[in-house]
């Protein structure tokens, strides 16, 4: 954490959002804040919609949100700088890196924001950019479906045309960064084909936010985890080895595969990881249309000495060993809330 900037450079950073609405802000900034906590970096998420439904609460309809309503524009303005307030006091308490999430779509607005900072931390606006319709309304109904604005709304497609009427609010007064320290992330939902573009960013931590944007991904994509199939070890009841599928395991490895087919045949850039025993690799076997990954990493702890043996035969032959192993799996059983409960592993 001591290494975030380039030694002329502020220690302390805010990282600032722009974009029209669905454009992913709000998931680009926790995916961020995660990133940057995983670095060691004290790092938080300040989101202005929280702000505003707090002072003004949730039944804005899309009016509040014109660009010729001034006590709408004074008010969203109002909440945007109660944020920057709360994230600069936060720094002073040791804060590193505040995320700041909101439209920030006027540059009178942002200019409010370098105002606030100046002297007090470095600024790198992130805009967001998508032009693809297909995933615009797909996240345009997301947002319905989830935000608290419309918790209160009965009439799913009513909510959805007020947000789309909002959304043409902020068209019409949007205008793009072209100043100061950013950068743009345009139609990058995929993460093939779209575009980064950077001006002037320097310094070790925003190098390493440009590289973490260069690998993400604006839209959530699903992660399916599954067991392999049933190996013949497990027939046996042998701990680790190497075994390829028994009947059933192959039979499950095909239902997998039916399974993964229509699940996944939107997701044109999902991948298929597996481990680099056999049992993992031949259940993925019959999955076709999906680039194939062994990562030692997903291999199965190795099981030392005890490697082949049955729970029988350890107990017998490593009887020390046995009651650790059982005395592990049995505190990984003691449930929140009640006394829990035993199993022995034979």
């Amino acid at each position: 954490a001591d290494q975030m900037y380039g030694p002329k450079e502020d220690r302390k950073l805010v990282i600032v959002l722009v974009g029209l609405p669905a454009r992913g802000k709000t998931f680009t900034a926790a995916k961020l804040t995660r990133y940057l906590r995983w670095l060691g970096h004290e790092t938080k998420h300040f989101n202005v919609g929280k702000y505003r439904r707090l002072k003004h609460g949730t039944n804005q309809t899309a009016d509040f949100f014109r660009g010729d309503n001034k006590e709408g524009v004074e008010a969203r303005n109002e909440v945007a700088a109660l944020a920057m307030e709360d994230m600069l006091s936060w720094m002073e308490e040791g804060g590193q890196v505040g995320i700041c999430d909101a439209t920030n779509s006027t540059r009178s607005r942002r200019n409010m924001l370098m105002k606030m900072a100046e002297g007090k931390c470095k600024i790198i606006f992130v805009e967001t950019i998508c032009n693809d319709q297909d995933v615009l309304e797909r996240n345009i109904r997301l947002k319905v479906q989830q935000s608290p604005d419309y918790a209160e709304q009965t009439d799913f497609e009513a909510g959805v045309r007020d947000f789309k009427e909002r959304l043409a609010y902020y068209e019409k007064v949007y205008e793009p960064v072209d100043e100061g320290s950013y950068i743009k992330m345009i139609d990058m939902v995929s993460g093939n084909g779209g575009q980064l573009q950077i001006n002037n960013i320097s310094g070790y931590l925003p190098g390493r936010i440009v590289f973490f944007l260069v690998n993400c991904h604006l839209t959530p994509r699903p992660i399916l985890l599954t067991r392999h199939g049933e190996s013949l070890d497990n027939v046996r009841g042998r701990i680790g080895g190497d075994s390829s599928l028994s009947e059933v395991g192959e039979v499950y490895s095909r239902k997998l595969a039916s399974f993964v087919e229509k699940r996944l045949k939107s997701e044109r850039t999902a991948s298929i990881w597996t481990s680099t025993l056999q049992r993992t690799i031949l259940t993925a076997q019959p999955i076709i249309g999906f680039p194939k990954i062994q990562w030692r990493a997903l291999d199965e702890i190795n099981a030392g000495v005890c490697d082949g043996m049955t729970y029988d035969e350890v107990k017998k032959n490593k009887p020390e060993e046995y009651e650790y192993v059982n005395s592990l799996i049995s505190l990984l059983l003691l449930f929140p809330g009640n006394k829990g409960m035993s199993q022995d592993i034979d």
